[in-house]
C-alpha cells in the first residue's frame, strides 16, 4: 500500500472516480484541491476514507500572485503526510506546483484542455508546460493527440501512457427508447457539454435553428450551463425553436443514463477536447454520435460506422448532418449497436482503473 497525494483543480465526477479507484486499489488517498468548488458538477461526497487536505489553496480561484504561498504550503503538506507519490493535473497549475515543491516522484496527468488550449494562451503558459513535463517522473493523458503534444514539450516518450478515462459500462448501458417529459414523438438530439466557448454549444444552437426549418419534428436536450448561457438561449429564442429544447441543468451521475435514453443522436460540437467522457458515455448507451472533426474525436468516432463527423465550427455542415440522421433514422439502431461495441472494446473504466494501479507501481519503482 502506498500513500497517494491526489492533487486536482477542484472536485468533479472525474475526481470522484479517480479517488474511488485509488482507494479500491488498496492505497491510502489524500485529496488536495487547488480551487474551491466554483462550479458544482458532482453531487456525491468524496469517497469515505479519503482525507481532504487543508492547505493555503482550495479556498477560492487560483491566482498566480499566490504561487509562493501555495508552494510553501504544499511543502508543509508533503512534510506532514509523507506521500509516496503525487498524482497531479492539470499541467500548468496543480502539476506545476507539485514540481516546484521539489517532491518526486510525480505522475502528471493531462486534463485535455491543458495541452489542447491552455498551452497556447501565451509564452508563459507554454514555458510552464515544458518546465513541468521535463521534470515529471511519468505522464498520462487520455488521447494520442495530447500524448504527442506532451512529447513535443519535453516529456520522454518512454515515460508516457495513453490512459482513456473510460466509463462504467454497467451503469451506462443501452436502454429502451423514451421521450423527454412533455415532448411528443419527435427526433431528439442530446448534448451535455458545458456552455463554454471551447465546447461549441453555440454552434449546435445555430445549427438546430436551421435544421428545424426543414424538420419541425426535431427536439433538443441541452444539459449543463456556463458563461455562454445568455447567448445560446437568445439564439434559440430568436430562431423560434426555444420550445423545442429541454433544459436539464446539471444532472447527477445516477440519473444521467436516463437522459441518454431519451435521445436518438448524441451531439458534441467541441472545438477542443481530449477523449471526452460524455462521448464515451453516449457510445456506451448505444447512441449514434455526431461530433466535430477534431483529432481526439477521430480516435473514437468513425464516420458512418458508430457515428458521424462534421467540420469543426461549421454550422451549415452540422445542420446538414442533423438532417441526414433524421432522414436515415432506420439505420440508427445498427449504428447504435456499433457505438456500444466500440465502448465495450475501448472505454471500460474497470480495465483502466486496474491499469492506473500498474502505472503507480511502475512510477514508484523508478
Amino acid at each position: 500500500m502506498a500513500r497517494i497525494l491526489y492533487f486536482s483543480n477542484d472536485y468533479c465526477t472525474h475526481d470522484h472516480r479517480y479517488l474511488s479507484a485509488i482507494q479500491a486499489g488498496g492505497h491510502e488517498v489524500f485529496h488536495l484541491r487547488l480551487e474551491a468548488n466554483l462550479r458544482q458538477t458532482e453531487d456525491r461526497p468524496v469517497p469515505e476514507g479519503v482525507e481532504i487536505v487543508s492547505w493555503a489553496g482550495g479556498k477560492g480561484k487560483f491566482r498566480w500572485m499566490d504561487l509562493p504561498r501555495y508552494v510553501a504550503s504544499l511543502r508543509r503538506v508533503i512534510e506532514r503526510l509523507q506521500p509516496d507519490l503525487i498524482h497531479a493535473g492539470p499541467i500548468q497549475t496543480c502539476a506545476f506546483l507539485a514540481v516546484l515543491s521539489g517532491f518526486r516522484p510525480i505522475l502528471t496527468m493531462s486534463w485535455g484542455f491543458d495541452l489542447m488550449q491552455d498551452v497556447h494562451r501565451n509564452l508563459w503558459w507554454g514555458w510552464v508546460t515544458g518546465y513541468v513535463l521535463k521534470r515529471s517522473t511519468f505522464f498520462i493523458s487520455d488521447a494520442n493527440v495530447t500524448r504527442e503534444k506532451a512529447i513535443v514539450y519535453g516529456v520522454p516518450a518512454g515515460r508516457t501512457k495513453v490512459f482513456p478515462w473510460g466509463v462504467d459500462l454497467e451503469h451506462f448501458t443501452p436502454g429502451p427508447r423514451a421521450h423527454p417529459p412533455g415532448k411528443g414523438q419527435g427526433f431528439t438530439l442530446f448534448c451535455n457539454r458545458s456552455w463554454e466557448e471551447r465546447y461549441g454549444v453555440d454552434v449546435l444552437a445555430r445549427a438546430f435553428v436551421k435544421a428545424v426549418r426543414e424538420k419541425p419534428e426535431l427536439d433538443l436536450i441541452l444539459l449543463s450551463d456556463g458563461s455562454q448561457g445568455q447567448r445560446i438561449r437568445q439564439t434559440l429564442l430568436k430562431g423560434g425553436v426555444y420550445e423545442r429544447v429541454t433544459f436539464g441543468g446539471q444532472i447527477s451521475q445516477k440519473d444521467l443514463p436516463r437522459w441518454y435514453h431519451w435521445a436518438d443522436v448524441y451531439v458534441s460540437p467541441s472545438h477542443v477536447d481530449g477523449s471526452s467522457v460524455s462521448l464515451m458515455e453516449a457510445l456506451a448507451c448505444g447512441l449514434p454520435c455526431l461530433v466535430s472533426d477534431i483529432p481526439a474525436n477521430r480516435e473514437w468516432v468513425y464516420d458512418g460506422e458508430n457515428g458521424w463527423l462534421f467540420p469543426d465550427g461549421d454550422v451549415e455542415a452540422l445542420a446538414d448532418r442533423i438532417l441526414m440522421t433524421v432522414n436515415e433514422r432506420r439505420s440508427l439502431t445498427a449504428v447504435g449497436k456499433r457505438a456500444r461495441k466500440s465502448a465495450e472494446e475501448r472505454a471500460n473504466w474497470k480495465v483502466y482503473s486496474a491499469l492506473l494501479m500498474q502505472i503507480y507501481e511502475q512510477v514508484l519503482g523508478m
